[in-house]
């Protein structure tokens, strides 16, 4: 059997190192494709220590450009390798421009693609990435769903067939690096546990505005008055807020500059809550037992906002929602037991054999 793996972003590097490790160890040949769709190789060591990441076999070497433009260009490339290399199957991550290019190319060669992280949905409908992921799902035989939510999901779009619940991923991931988490920042900050509250925030939608900008900050204000707030601060949004001159909001926060993912981890580990418009962190929040305040209209990981352990808001509310005693029960399991990379593996590995 001979899979062929396409990644063009750094989560999916990360997710892809995982299911390679289990390939492996089912002698199942994994030929690796990087589209080249964000060429920044920076990533920690440690990655590459624990996961074992491997060089791709090929690079499309695509670069930047227009969604169209680079989707085609992905299209033209991998459908080269794949005629070259001709795999039983084609498996896709996520929801970038790479991921449809290589679903719609496995489909249209009649080549069964498993798409990793199917059946997650976000509002609105016309932003590139739910394009992306409704289009993959669509046309691929494989569902790998992180959750029974994004099973639903499906459901509801008439797709039933090929779906499975496997966990996520990056649960996965959580578990396999949580012995190597980092807690020098923690301690360089002299924090105490449960004292804190983590922020990051960097979407465009939040830090571009100076009014909605100067409202969040205005609200972080009226939570740093009552409990201290930890701000790893992205260049994005330490340039508006130079711009916009709102350093005044920001005088009882501790602001630091951006810090590795163990670092980061161990500053999750031991906050009381998390303040975020990253869609990474508010699981990894939850992976930790910590709740996110989750500053976006919606979010793909509705489950556990759905479970009340997680709460949207927004720069009018911030304050309220998150000083509210939210203390419900910790949603086990929702992401799996943390061995989604084996029953994706095995899936693939019977469902292949049954039908060759």
């Amino acid at each position: 059997m001979r899979l062929l793996s396409l990644v063009g972003a750094r989560p999916q590097i990360i997710k892809e190192a995982i299911v390679h490790k289990r390939l492996k160890e089912h002698y199942i040949e994994e030929i690796l494709v990087h589209s080249g769709q964000h060429y920044d190789y920076n990533m920690s060591d440690v990655f590459f220590e624990v996961l074992g990441i491997k060089n791709p076999d090929y690079n499309l070497n695509v670069g930047s450009a227009s969604h169209g433009e680079m989707t085609g260009k992905i299209m033209i490339e991998f459908e080269k390798v794949v005629l070259k290399e001709k795999p039983d199957m084609i498996l896709v991550y996520g929801d970038t421009n790479t991921t449809l290019a290589g679903a719609i190319v496995g489909a249209k060669l009649k080549i069964p693609v498993a798409h990793i992280e199917a059946g997650v949905r976000q509002e609105p409908k016309d932003m590139p990435e739910e394009i992306n992921r409704i289009l993959t799902d669509h046309v691929s035989t494989y569902l790998f769903c992180p959750s029974m939510l994004a099973v639903e999901n499906l459901k509801k779009e008439g797709i039933e067939k090929g779906v499975y619940f496997a966990g996520d991923v990056m649960y996965d991931l959580y578990l396999q690096m949580e012995k190597s988490f980092r807690y020098d920042t923690y301690k360089a900050l002299d924090l105490e546990e449960n004292e804190y509250i983590l922020v990051t925030l960097h979407r465009d939608f939040n830090v571009d505005s100076k009014e909605k900008l100067g409202k969040i900050l205005q609200q972080l204000k009226k939570i740093s008055e009552q409990i201290k707030i930890v701000l790893p601060i992205h260049p994005r949004t330490k340039k508006r807020i130079e711009e916009f001159k709102l350093w005044k909001y920001l005088e009882n926060a501790v602001i630091i500059e951006p810090v590795d993912y163990l670092n980061l981890m161990g500053l999750v580990k031991n906050c009381w809550k998390v303040i975020t418009d990253s869609g990474g962190l508010q699981k990894e929040a939850y992976f930790a037992g910590k709740q996110a305040v989750v500053v976006m209209p919606d979010t793909g990981w509705r489950e556990l906002v759905e479970a009340e352990w997680n709460s949207l808001s927004d720069e009018n509310n911030l304050f309220d929602i998150t000083m509210e005693d939210n203390s419900v029960e910790y949603p086990e399991n929702v992401y799996g037991d943390g061995n989604s990379s084996e029953k994706i593996v095995e899936i693939i590995k019977t469902s292949f054999f049954r039908n060759n």
